[in-house]
Order: structure tokens, then sequence, then C-alpha cells
């Protein structure tokens, strides 16, 4: 009998239980999956607290991939046996199979390994979105990247340093900034005893950066702001330590700064689009520009354990469940 993680209420780790589940056959324009390896991202810890908002009884997790078997009577571009992932499905992908839309498939190359593709998924092709799209970077510029030894960080340290581009990234550990250097971040900056902008005025002699993306938000605020040069644009990609809250005359004194707040799934569509995004992170993994492979594996039945680690920060890099 197929399992999955079900949520049955909001909270802690704690409401992450294991349970039987009935895939049954797919339908119209849907493909059942099962799972090799699923991804761990901060969103799902968004849903399981309920920061957004989840219909419940519900699985969890949008971002696997795994191998098709079984397709719906019009599906036509994805076949039994093809290797696929994909990164904005319908919550539930924490688990051993399931149903999702076949319009939500990205096709693995048979060079990209389905362990390495785990961690590009949404990781991947939003570090792509990040640099290619909210603010494209051209080669060059020097940029400051909050939480660089995290899963989206690293393989952003890594597409830096691809680009030309100077990246000045934060950590909290001396341990973890030792990773981010080893993955192409040119400047390293450890919060738990560096001053954030004191830093990046010394390293940009008092220029600023163009840009910040900051998934941190509440706790790094203020130093994102600071170190903007007039002009600035603030990407506020993610709330880990806790929601951004902004007075837009501090953005005119300040040097009328410019903020966004991105979402994926305004950058992904149409489905064309989101493959040419996927195919840009594919050949960069092909060229041996990034190396992706996930840092810390668990067990479906311990995807508790894995919010745990995420959520105290002890993680780096890349965290996958394996079915």
């Amino acid at each position: 009998m197929p399992k999955a993680i079900r949520l049955h209420a909001i909270g802690g780790p704690e409401v992450l239980q294991l349970e039987s589940a009935d895939v049954g056959e797919p339908q119209a324009g849907e493909v059942r999956i099962r799972h090799t390896f699923i991804a761990v991202n901060f969103i799902d810890v968004y849903h399981r607290t309920g920061f957004y908002p989840t219909k419940l009884p519900s699985g969890l997790g949008s971002d696997a991939v795994g191998v098709v078997e079984a397709v719906g009577p019009d599906v036509t571009d994805v076949r039994v046996g093809q290797r696929v992932g994909y990164m904005m499905g319908p919550l539930g992908a924490y688990s051993d199979v399931r149903l999702v839309p076949a319009a939500v498939l990205i096709p693995l190359p048979d060079e990209i390994s389905e362990r390495s593709a785990a961690t590009l998924m949404m990781k991947g092709l939003t570090a792509q979105y990040l640099f290619r799209q909210v603010y494209p970077l051209k080669g060059g510029e020097t940029i400051l990247y909050h939480a660089a030894a995290g899963g989206v960080g690293l393989i952003a340290c890594q597409w830096a340093r691809a680009m030309g581009v100077h990246m000045i990234g934060t950590v909290s550990t001396d341990e973890k900034a030792e990773i981010a250097k080893l993955s192409g971040c040119e400047h390293v900056i450890v919060t738990s005893r560096e001053n954030i902008v004191e830093r990046v005025n010394e390293i940009t002699d008092g220029k600023g950066v163009p840009v910040v993306y900051d998934s941190v938000g509440k706790d790094t605020l203020t130093a994102s702001l600071e170190c903007l040069r007039p002009r600035g644009m603030l990407v506020s990609n993610g709330t880990s330590s806790g929601p951004v809250v902004i007075n837009t005359l501090e953005l005119a004194l300040k040097g009328s700064l410019f903020v966004t707040r991105p979402a994926m799934v305004h950058y992904i569509h149409p489905r064309a689009h989101m493959l040419e995004m996927a195919g840009e992170v594919f050949d960069l993994v092909k060229a041996g520009k990034i190396v992706s492979e996930p840092r810390q594996i668990y067990a479906l039945g311990d995807a508790a354990e894995a919010h745990r680690a995420l959520e105290s920060r002890s993680t780096t890099g890349a965290t996958v469940l394996v079915p």
C-alpha cells in the first residue's frame, strides 16, 4: 500500500503523520509517479505551520523526482518509464506514489541523476528566476545574498561564479562560511560575529550593492536596506525569520529603493518557459559549472526530523526524503 505524509492539524513537526494512501489510476491530464527523491523546502514549513493557509487534511510538499508509472488517456508528452521531476505540483509530494498533472512535469536529461535533480527543481529554478528574471544579472555586479549556504544559496554561489558576479554571502557559522566559499561565494559574512552593513561597505568602498536577495526576512531587513545603493532593489524572496514590514517613506529616505516580493508561480508560465528555465539549469550542471547533491537525506517516515533540522538552521544545502 502506498504511503504518504499527511497533515490533520497545523503545528510543529509532530503533526506530520505517515499514513497509507489510496492512489488509484490517472485520469485525463494526469500521470502516476513513483518517487525516488522528494525535496524538502522551507515553503513546506510555511504550509505546515499555517503561514500559508492549507485546507486540512492535506498532503505536504510540491517538489520531487521519480519515474512515470502510468499516464492518463490524453497525456502524450510524457511516457511510462520516463524520469521526470516537478516543483509546482499540488501538495502531496511527501509520498512514495502519487498522481500529478502532466502539465507540471519536467523531463530529466540522461546526464542528470535523479538524486541531483531532486536538488534542482524548486531550488535550481528559484536561482534561475532570481538571477535571470527578477533582477537580471549581466556579470560584473557585486551583490548581497543572504543564506548563502542554504539549498538555493549553494546553487546561487556557483551560478554567480559562472556569470562573473561578485557575490557577498551571509551565513550563520564559520562552517557554513567554508561551504559557501568552496561553492564560489567570493566574500562571506558570518552574521554571528560580523556586522553585515559594515562588511558590505568595506567590500564595496562604501558604494553599496545594486541588489540584495533576502530569503531571511525580519532579522535581515534593516541591514538589507542599508546595504543598497541609491535606486537599488531588495528582492525579498523568503521570510524564514518572520514576516517583513516596510515603511515606504524609509525607501525614499534611503535612496528611492525598490522592493519586490517575487513568487515562483508568476515566473514559470507558460510550461514552455518553465522547460526553458530548467534547460538552463541542466546545461550549467552538464557543463560542470553547478554541482548539486543532497547534503541531508531522511527516510519519508522521518519527515518530522527533517523539518526540525531545517528550522533549527543546522542544515546546509539541500535536504531530501527517500521513500
